[in-house]
């Protein structure tokens, strides 16, 4: 009975949206989010709710689903956002302490529902702060090796092998990937047919994930010894669509592993400059694993728009991250902005207390021999390397940067600034 009322709840809300022009679910995702912060939340709801409808992957439901009752929460629409929270938790949605300190959900504290609904909702598992007990899954790569041989036998039902033997046996990890990154198995699949000289030629590289383990874990444990707050999720590569070379999840860090396959005898004719960029060797696996693992830890970090910040948490997984693994998971960027260090700042500067994310992350698109992409993290890298430098107890400046309140205070007390006055 409840099914039947989510469904005609949004059949009903369905009715409003107005005839669109074919879209990517990450294009809707880009424009409910700017509709959300944009406080436009009846439109954003709209594009949630397509989300639903449109999706492949169970975990890109829930966050749907969860998205749209926040704003349903947000216009006073009670009986609504309970109906989606409520779904959510059929879903699978577990992150009990999330919703209870979401500010989304205001309007609905104190009703006679919201303790019901709280008791409903699994206890989240406390986080290991053990690096011993973390683990590393590979099961995904094997299994997108096996669908992707039937697949070359079997043209004709391409699809339905692959989800199969791949999707429908995916880790916890890969739906959190997926539902992330990949915008539907349509696309995922068009991604691997458009490329088949880089795929015949990247397996070795990919099955090398199992030849890391005790990098990784050598990794995890420099952090304890750092950082011993530090918290130890499970690692997962996956085979991607060359939309994210890692994240992280609740579940773990989620690692795309193909885009860590470069190497001798590898073919990347078939990618353009900036997607060639976008591949690194396979021997960094360990150092992308500790750029996540750094990502894990910055929930105590404020969450601001500024491009400053963005950039600082990024260049502090960089830099934390190769202070555990001995390498920066970005050398081609590190690389590529010596001796141009003042002109890159002198534009960062002019972006840098707006929200201008693309302009310096994630903007392989735009990449050219002249205009290299993802030099925020190099940014970031050489503002938190600058502060760590500068302190008398380095574990406390871990500690500090891990917790930024005030992220221009930051880049004053980094004294990144004085640093690169007296570069050549």
């Amino acid at each position: 009975m409840k099914k039947i009322i989510f469904s005609v709840v949004i059949l009903l809300l369905l009715t409003e949206i107005h005839a669109q022009e074919a879209q990517s679910i990450a294009t809707i995702k880009k424009e409910a989010a700017n509709d959300y912060n944009a406080k436009k939340y009846k439109s954003a709801v709209k594009k949630y709710l397509k989300i639903i409808e449109l999706s492949d992957f169970k975990s890109q439901k829930l966050n749907a689903i969860y998205n749209a009752a926040c704003c349903l929460a947000l216009q006073k629409k009670i009986d609504s956002a309970y109906l989606f929270l409520n779904r959510a938790i059929e879903y699978g949605f577990t992150y009990k302490s999330h919703i209870i300190k979401d500010s989304d959900f205001e309007n609905l504290r104190g009703t006679p529902k919201w303790e019901d609904l709280l008791s409903k909702i699994p206890e989240s598992k406390s986080l290991n702060s053990n690096p011993d007990l973390a683990n590393i899954i590979t099961k995904d790569i094997h299994h997108f090796w096996e669908a992707y041989d039937l697949a070359e036998k079997d043209t004709t039902n391409t699809k339905a092998i692959y989800e199969k033997y791949y999707f429908d046996k995916s880790s916890n990890g890969m739906q959190d990937y997926m539902g992330a990154k990949v915008s539907s198995i349509d696309y995922f699949i068009k991604h691997i047919e458009s490329h088949p000289k880089l795929y015949k030629t990247i397996r070795a590289n990919t099955l090398k994930a199992d030849d890391y383990k005790k990098d990784i874990q050598k990794s995890f444990k420099n952090l304890k010894d750092i950082y011993p707050e530090a918290k130890f999720p499970d690692v997962y590569f996956v085979m991607g669509a060359f939309t994210s070379g890692g994240t992280v999840s609740p579940t773990g860090l989620l690692i795309g592993i193909n885009q860590m396959s470069d190497g001798e005898n590898v073919n990347t004719e078939e990618l353009s400059f900036g997607a060639k960029l976008l591949m690194n060797k396979s021997k960094y696996l360990p150092h992308i694993v500790a750029h996540e693992l750094i990502h894990f830890q910055q929930d105590g970090m404020k969450n601001d728009t500024i491009t400053l910040g963005y950039a600082i948490k990024e260049g502090m997984a960089d830099f934390i991250g190769e202070l555990i693994s001995g390498e920066t998971a970005n050398r081609k960027i590190f690389d590529w902005a010596k001796g141009k260090e003042k002109r890159i700042w002198a534009d960062f500067k002019k972006d840098m207390y707006y929200d201008r994310y693309s302009n310096w992350i994630a903007n392989y698109n735009t990449a050219s021999e002249n205009s290299y992409p993802d030099l925020g993290y190099w940014i970031g890298y050489e503002i938190c390397k600058s502060y760590y430098e500068n302190a008398k107890d380095k574990k406390q400046a871990i500690v500090d940067m891990l917790n930024i309140q005030d992220y221009k205070k930051f880049l004053v007390d980094s004294k990144w600034e004085s640093k690169l006055e007296k570069m050549q």
